[in-house]
């Protein structure tokens, strides 16, 4: 097999960030010279000159400060970030397999409020109509969403954040995500007319929101349904130059009423525009959304 080229003389520190299908991402701190870290390297190389040698390993690493451990097989590891670099020496002439889409995932689950629940949070939202305001982004961007928010509501908000604590732990295992600690859980209730949008982003890219697991979107709306539109897309992702960016291919997810939608924040999305022709703020594409922060 290939094996990785170092050239870091002794022994070194060397951090580095595991990606795994799935878009997950942990950070672990190596010897230049251990062996695991050359495990993982040739692993890597394996994939990218199908060397079938190179499949069947399990890897155990601690993590969190030696408080966990993160145990993955050898085919689950999509790439490997060190810094200080450490490069590996190609086979001329070998025509490199194009880049893997890792398909996104999301659960969409029907009925989250009971009737009765779903009634009353349809009149408070109608109530509250002129609380509402419009929505922005953190460049400032004028063009790149268009809707309105309503901040603070607390008499549904901590309706919405209990119904959701009692579901992370289902949520996290059907992700295939890692448990871990939840330490806030953010909401907003936004409400989208005719012409609305929110065009492609995600939602942990800031230093500010890095610790964004999932976000969720519930849906609601009035009965009968007077718009259309309004669909949520989510981006499968691709890795390039070591980031994770957004692959031409999509999931849609209907904007169902009364269902709520949970996906990694790391995903790209966007919201499609709505066309509601009454504009009346009551005919609107209603969300409670939000963030799991770790």
């Amino acid at each position: 097999m290939q094996s990785p080229s170092q050239e870091l003389g002794e022994s070194k520190d060397v951090k580095v960030q595991l990606l795994l299908t799935g878009g997950h991402q942990y950070t672990v701190y190596l010897k230049s010279d251990a062996p695991v870290l050359h495990s993982l390297l040739t692993t890597i190389v394996g994939r990218a000159y199908k060397q079938e040698s190179a499949s069947h390993t399990l890897f155990q690493l601690p993590i969190n400060e030696g408080h966990s451990a993160l145990c993955f097989s050898s085919d689950r590891l999509v790439g490997v970030v060190t810094e200080p670099p450490i490069w590996i020496q190609q086979v001329e002439d070998v025509q490199l397999p194009s880049t893997d889409i890792l398909n996104s995932n999301y659960i969409q689950i029907d009925n989250f409020l009971s009737q009765k629940e779903y009634e009353r949070l349809i009149k408070y939202v109608l109530d509250k109509k002129s609380d509402f305001l419009p929505t922005n982004t953190s460049t400032q961007d004028k063009d790149y969403r268009q809707s309105m928010v309503l901040y603070s509501f607390p008499e549904f908000a901590d309706l919405i954040i209990k119904r959701i604590q009692e579901m992370i732990p289902d949520v996290i295992s059907k992700l295939g995500l890692p448990s871990f600690s939840v330490s806030q859980i953010e909401s907003q209730l936004t409400a989208h007319n005719d012409g609305n949008y929110y065009k492609i982003h995600n939602d942990n890219g800031s230093p500010e929101t890095a610790t964004r697991e999932l976000t969720y979107v519930y849906y609601f709306n009035r009965e009968p349904k007077q718009f259309s539109g309004g669909e949520l897309l989510i981006y499968d992702s691709k890795i390039e130059n070591n980031f994770y960016v957004n692959a031409e291919s999509f999931k849609t997810i209907e904007a169902r009423n009364n269902s709520i939608v949970f996906f990694i924040s790391r995903y790209m999305h966007e919201v499609k525009p709505v066309i509601c022709p009454s504009k009346a703020f009551a005919d609107s594409r209603f969300t409670i959304n939000g963030w799991i922060r770790r």
